[in-house]
């Protein structure tokens, strides 16, 4: 009887361990199914800046689209081909899908975390800061498209979102970021070393918030002037106050985790692209010492045996030689250049525009635009900023010719300030009509140059009358079809 009961113990024993194996065995430990809303932030974090940042033609091509860069062999993209490659499905699935949803989920994870009373302002503060980066993704959304789906996105319950007004997306993001900025506050911790772009400085992403604020309300001045200038009046005194406060994304040597600009300029092997030549030749014009900064000399001698050495733009939009065209600069493509998502440059570029708006900011629209400009240099270690200014043809007073507008004279200097910010630059060029750019080989008219993108073909399959319904409101799901904005 003994040996009986010691093998039903043996027996049972066994079992239980073989089923502890297999229970273990069929748990995917790399993606647990309980994930901390501070892991989720920190994933949305990288996923938008690998976005914003990317040069992937199947994903971001907006540094073609303000023609920093051109290709090489496969010139598609730089002749505005966006259906080939189902650019606007990729753009979708990025920020919905990678960034958005997870943003969604770290915030109702964090929201119904219990903590005890002396963690509360953390967790508001993380929550506030969840909602400010969401705004960013959002409005990265509605400058590309115009109408998207917004107020019903994200909802598994409804597969049918309806696409909101672009104008009433853009006043909400607004709303959003003042009710986000309310809850934050600096004499409390955030995310700590979760946080990829402050660290969890809650000061910092007090500027962000109202640096942010800034950049939208600009977005908008010619199609909702009163708001734009309500927000920018508002947030003036409270935005980026040096390069010290740029957002960024500070990326590694090594895979995963490089830039991805690392990724697809040098660990690809590929040679797809290289300096355009519409910004070689305005830098060339302007003897802009920048453009060493941003780009490498390339031999131009026609004499056997001989060298000269000067930079040299791919003639944008046709088949360019990458040996005998200027190349992204060596600093660009380094694993962790970091991700530029904001800069104080760029805002002293939307301030100097505000006070041309004739918005109440202090000082004058030359001392925001030299601002920027020396804050260029010196994100770039570039010296001689003062001299540059001096020169007539970049002061601002005499800049780009005498007849010259403000929208001429910010919109080229800005242009060339936020170089590899493809859809910053993109946006400025809609909004200023300014620099002029160049056509490609199949475009014929200036015109055809588009001014938003396309909805992505499975939304057309897949959500056809919202589709229809969105289509038909922003005037034409066309290229051309601009949005509410861009009046010129």
């Amino acid at each position: 009887m003994k040996k009986i009961y010691l093998i039903l113990i043996v027996l049972i024993t066994g079992f239980v361990s073989c089923t502890d194996q297999f229970a273990d065995f069929n748990t995917d430990k790399k993606n647990p199914a309980v994930v901390p809303g501070e892991s989720l932030f920190s994933n949305a974090q990288k996923e938008l800046s690998d976005y914003v940042n990317n040069t992937n033609v199947n994903i971001n091509i907006f540094k073609l689209m303000a023609q920093y860069w051109t290709e090489t062999t496969y010139v598609d993209e730089a002749n505005y081909d966006l259906i080939t490659r189902n650019i606007s499905t990729n753009i979708y699935s990025r920020l919905y899908l990678r960034v958005l949803k997870d943003l969604k989920e770290s915030s109702k994870i964090i929201t119904a975390t219990e903590v005890v009373a002396s963690q509360e302002p953390v967790k508001k503060n993380k929550l506030a800061i969840i909602e400010l980066v969401d705004v960013y993704a959002y409005s990265q959304l509605v400058d590309v498209f115009g109408n998207i789906p917004y107020t019903q996105a994200l909802d598994p319950e409804n597969v049918y979102p309806k696409y909101d007004d672009a104008h009433d997306v853009y006043k909400d993001l607004l709303v959003r970021i003042d009710a986000a900025l309310a809850n934050l506050d600096k004499t409390s911790d955030s995310f700590g070393s979760a946080d990829f772009y402050y660290g969890g400085d809650v000061a910092a992403w007090i500027k962000f918030g109202n640096s942010l604020k800034i950049r939208i309300a600009i977005t908008i001045a010619d199609g909702d002037n009163a708001l734009a200038k309500s927000s920018v009046e508002a947030a003036v005194s409270k935005c980026f106050t040096s390069n010290a406060d740029d957002c960024l994304m500070k990326y590694e040597t090594s895979a995963p985790n490089y830039n991805q600009l690392y990724a697809d300029l040098i660990a690809s092997g590929r040679h797809d692209f290289v300096a355009a030549n519409t910004i070689i030749d305005a830098m060339n014009t302007l003897n802009d010492p920048r453009i060493g900064s941003y780009f490498t000399q390339v031999d131009t001698s026609s004499v056997p045996g001989t060298v000269k050495l000067a930079y040299k733009g791919g003639e944008y939009g046709y088949l360019n030689s990458y040996s005998q065209s200027s190349h992204i600069s060596d600093a660009v493509q380094t694993p962790d250049f970091p991700g530029i998502m904001l800069t104080y440059s760029e805002i002293q570029f939307y301030l100097a525009e505000a006070k041309e708006r004739g918005y109440t900011v202090p000082g004058t629209a030359e001392s925001y635009y030299n601002a920027a400009i020396t804050a260029s240099f010196d994100f770039w270690g570039t010296a001689g900023a003062a001299t540059y200014l001096a020169k007539p043809e970049v002061a601002y007073t005499t800049a780009v010719g005498p007849t010259a507008t403000w929208r001429q004279k910010i919109g080229l200097q800005s242009w060339i300030a936020n170089y590899t910010r493809g859809l910053e630059a993109y946006n400025t060029w809609r909004r200023l009509d300014y620099p002029i750019l160049y056509l490609p080989e199949y475009t014929t008219a200036y015109s055809d140059i588009p001014v938003r993108f396309t909805y992505p073909v499975n939304e057309q399959t897949l959500n056809a009358d919202q589709y229809a319904a969105a289509s038909t409101a922003v005037g034409g799901d066309l290229v051309t079809t601009k949005l509410f904005w861009d009046k010129y």
